[in-house]
C-alpha cells in the first residue's frame, strides 16, 4: 500500500515544464494569462494541478513558488539558483522524508488493523458454531460433509470468496466463474490449516488473523498491514496425484 512518487512525479514535472513553458517568454517579462485559452496553457495548468494534488496527498511539504521557479529554470535556463550538489541533497532529503512518513503511516495502519482484528476475533469466537483452533484460526461450518480430508501434500479444487474485515471483497473465484486448483501447502498458513480440517464437499467460513495471512507486510493494494481476512471456502475435490515423468 505504499505509495511511490519519484518517477511519476519527476515525469509529470517534466511534462508540466513543457506545457507551461514551451511558448513562454523569459520569466521576468512573461505576462500571466487572464484565461487558459491555448492547449499549452490548459495542459500546463492541468499537469500543475495534478502534481500539486499528488504532493498534497503524499504529505510533501514544498514551497509552490520555488517549485515553479525550479521548473522554469530547469526548462529554459542553464543558470540555476542552486548547485547540482545542493539539488541532489534536497532531493535526497525529500525522498527520505517521504519514506519516513510512509513508514509511520503504515505502522499506524498496522496498529489500528490489529486492534480491530483482535476485538472482532474475541467477539466472534464466542458466537455459536464458531471454532477457534490453537493457532488462532477461527472457522464456522456452513455446509457439513463426510468426504476425505486433504493433506498438506495434496492438490485441491475450491471455490472461495475473500473479504476484509469491513466487508470489502478483494478476490472471488465465484465472480471469475470457475474454481481454482492449487497445492494445499502453497497458500497462506490459515488456509493450509483449514483445508486439512475440511472434508470434501463442505463449505466453511474462515476468519484468519494477520499472523496466519499476510502479516505486517500486507499484500497488493487492498490487503493492508496486519489485516485479518475472512473467506467463504467450498472444498470441491482433492485432485489425483500427477504422474511423474518416466512413471
Amino acid at each position: 500500500m505504499s505509495r511511490s512518487f519519484s518517477l511519476p512525479v519527476l515525469f509529470s514535472l517534466s511534462l508540466f515544464a513543457l506545457g507551461a513553458c514551451s511558448d513562454a517568454k523569459p520569466p521576468e517579462t512573461a505576462a500571466k494569462p487572464a484565461t487558459l485559452e491555448t492547449d499549452q496553457q490548459r495542459m500546463g495548468y492541468g499537469l500543475g494541478v495534478s502534481v500539486g494534488r499528488q504532493f498534497r496527498g503524499d504529505g510533501l511539504q514544498v514551497d509552490a513558488d520555488a517549485l515553479v521557479r525550479g521548473v522554469r529554470e530547469g526548462f529554459s535556463s542553464d543558470t540555476l539558483s542552486m548547485t547540482e550538489e545542493e539539488i541532489g541533497a534536497a532531493m535526497q532529503q525529500l525522498q527520505e522524508g517521504h519514506a519516513e512518513r510512509m513508514k509511520a503511516e503504515q505502522e499506524d495502519i498496522a496498529t489500528r488493523n490489529k486492534a480491530e482484528a483482535d476485538a472482532f476475533l474475541a467477539k466472534n469466537g464466542a458466537e455459536e458454531g464458531v471454532v477457534t483452533t490453537a493457532s488462532g484460526l477461527q472457522y464456522k461450518i456452513i455446509t457439513a460433509a463426510d468426504g476425505a480430508k486433504p493433506s498438506a501434500e495434496d492438490t485441491v479444487k475450491v471455490h472461495y470468496r475473500g473479504t476484509l474485515l469491513d466487508g470489502t471483497e478483494f478476490d472471488s473465484s465465484y465472480k471469475r466463474g470457475e474454481p481454482v486448483t492449487f497445492p494445499v501447502g502453497g497458500v497462506i498458513p490459515g488456509w493450509v490449516e483449514a483445508l486439512q480440517l475440511m472434508p470434501v464437499g463442505s463449505k466453511w467460513n474462515l476468519y484468519i488473523p494477520a499472523d496466519l495471512a499476510y502479516g505486517p507486510g500486507g499484500a497488493g493494494g487492498q490487503i493492508g498491514p496486519n489485516a485479518m481476512l475472512t473467506f467463504e471456502v467450498e472444498l470441491l475435490a482433492i485432485e489425483p496425484p500427477q504422474a511423474k515423468d518416466g512413471e
